[in-house]
């Protein structure tokens, strides 16, 4: 195939420009297609403000760049010396089964099935590394079933045992409690008066079963924690611009959650050929069953706050971080926008050891 055929995009301009005088020598001229109605959003990102409403943008093919590892943490927590905490990306590992153009390797923390366990505990020591400046620090993770189950660490021991459930706490210095995500969101809390941490797992499913909500009322019982001394952060995950789901996931929102309307928005996607041509596009499908039209999309992140809201925590002391995973795959894995053949990012928290 000559080198510019390889190269040639559908929605590129040349593309475009081919189709308009394919068109133009049959003596057609193209209309754009009006996109909005009432109640319907076009949303590109996620954006805290709601603000105004954007098509979501053509995706460039991803790339990572040859880099050394980053860890991503939130500036405001370095007033607590006390607090060790790190949300990881892809880059700076020794993995290099997702990528294999890539000069360098990638940072996948989880035992995934295509790639070597010794890779991964490489890249775990990278890591904690990173974080502590102990590569050999105790770690306890959990296997992740999306439940509302959080469990109490109290022991460095633990760091052997693989623990099923979605959120972890302590009060224990020298451990470290991680969260693996490939889209869902990572959300951590700490106690600034008591110095007790947790952290959760929310993918939509312990969205929906208040994993975050629920955990620091364990929180409050186990470590006498008070809503007004706790910060949070919510880290990386796949955002309402590229989360789409089902009715039924709406439905599930809607039976728990009053404001269950907000989380939820309508979103077209762009396609440069289709809105010049819409006659092109026409189907003789009865109204409903056609692809043409908007999907739904849930902001996961807006979630969470407010379930962090709701127990107790004030709106100052919460940190989003609104990185979308899915739009950034040369930072992030993820899940759904690398058809599941993605490796795992790993968040941590814990309280530096004495």
């Amino acid at each position: 195939m000559p080198k510019q055929a390889a190269n040639f995009s559908p929605s590129s301009p040349a593309a475009i420009q081919a189709i308009d005088d394919l068109l133009s020598n049959v003596g057609l001229e193209h209309g754009r297609r009006k996109l909005g109605r009432a109640g319907i959003h076009r949303q590109a990102k996620y954006a805290r403000s709601r603000g105004p409403e954007l098509e979501i943008p053509t995706q460039p093919q991803p790339s990572v760049a040859k880099s050394k590892l980053s860890v991503v943490q939130i500036p405001d927590w370095s007033r607590y010396p006390w607090l060790q905490h790190g949300f990881s990306t892809r880059t700076g590992g020794v993995t290099k089964i997702y990528r294999p153009g890539q000069r360098s390797g990638e940072l996948n923390l989880g035992f995934t099935p295509s790639d070597t366990q010794e890779n991964v505990l490489e890249n775990r020591r990278r890591f904690l590394q990173a974080v502590t400046g102990n590569p050999d620090a105790p770690l306890v993770t959990l296997r992740q079933i999306h439940s509302s189950l959080t469990r109490k660490i109290t022991t460095p021991a633990d760091a052997g045992v693989l623990h099923s459930g979605d959120g972890l706490m302590t009060g224990r210095p020298g451990i470290l409690l991680g969260i693996l995500t490939a889209d869902c969101i990572p959300v951590m809390v700490a106690d600034t008066r008591r110095k007790a941490v947790a952290i959760f797992h929310a993918g939509w499913r312990g969205t929906l079963k208040r994993i975050v909500e629920g955990g620091i009322g364990r929180m409050r019982l186990e470590f006498g924690s008070r809503p007004e001394d706790l910060v949070a952060a919510v880290g990386p995950g796949i955002a309402q611009c590229c989360y789409s789901v089902g009715e039924e996931v709406r439905a599930e929102f809607t039976s728990q959650f009053a404001y269950a309307n907000d989380l939820f928005c309508e979103v077209y996607d762009s396609d440069p050929v289709r809105e010049k041509y819409p006659l092109l596009f026409l189907t003789a499908r009865a109204p409903g069953h056609s692809p043409i039209g908007p999907s739904l999309h849930l902001d996961l992140f807006e979630a969470n706050r407010r379930q962090l809201l709701d127990a107790g925590l004030c709106p100052e002391a919460i940190h989003v971080l609104g990185h979308c995973t899915s739009c950034q795959t040369n930072r992030y894995f993820s899940h759904r926008a690398e058809h599941g053949f993605a490796g795992r990012m790993l968040s941590v928290i814990g309280i530096r050891a004495k």
